[in-house]
């Protein structure tokens, strides 16, 4: 999958939701995209986890972490678990850890941050919902597109 957001946002100006800039690339894919998937944890991974490890191709999981600084949300071993999987990659409204690990995987993987504290798993967390961060609001079953310029949301597939 070859784009460049900007473009995609020129050309397709009505279709778009530009989302605020908060994210940092820590994949080894610089642009990836696809039919979104949703789950909302709090400090948890045990939902990203567990989608991660089921089939993923064509899909991105979009996790809204709450932005939670205090601890990772997804590292090297969930990262190799969705690569196996097929996913095109992982936006994440929170930390991830292990970034020299992740910048090796061909996996996309945008978050707010890093920090080398996991989550405590406690299998909490919801999937399927809308959810809304940076000022867009994340549906499942529709599509985002993320590179280095940032993340944008369409209802429909633009690549």
């Amino acid at each position: 999958m070859s784009f460049v957001t900007c473009d995609l946002c020129d050309d397709h100006p009505d279709d778009v939701r530009v989302c605020e800039p908060m994210f940092g690339s820590f994949g080894g894919r610089e642009a990836f995209g696809g039919e979104i998937v949703t789950v909302k944890c709090h400090e948890d991974n045990s939902r990203v986890k567990e989608l991660l490890a089921t089939p993923g191709k064509g899909k991105v999981l979009v996790v809204d972490g709450g932005g939670s600084m205090r601890c990772a949300l997804m590292g090297d071993m969930i990262g190799e678990s969705a690569v196996q999987q097929g996913w095109e990659g992982v936006i994440i409204y929170g930390c991830v850890r292990d970034v020299d690990a992740l910048a090796q995987l061909d996996l996309g993987v945008h978050a707010v941050a890093a920090i080398p504290l996991k989550s405590v798993r406690k299998g909490v967390g919801e999937t399927g919902l809308d959810i809304t961060f940076g000022g867009v609001t994340f549906v499942q079953g529709q599509y985002v597109y993320a590179d280095n310029n940032g993340v944008i949301v369409a209802a429909k597939k633009l690549v």
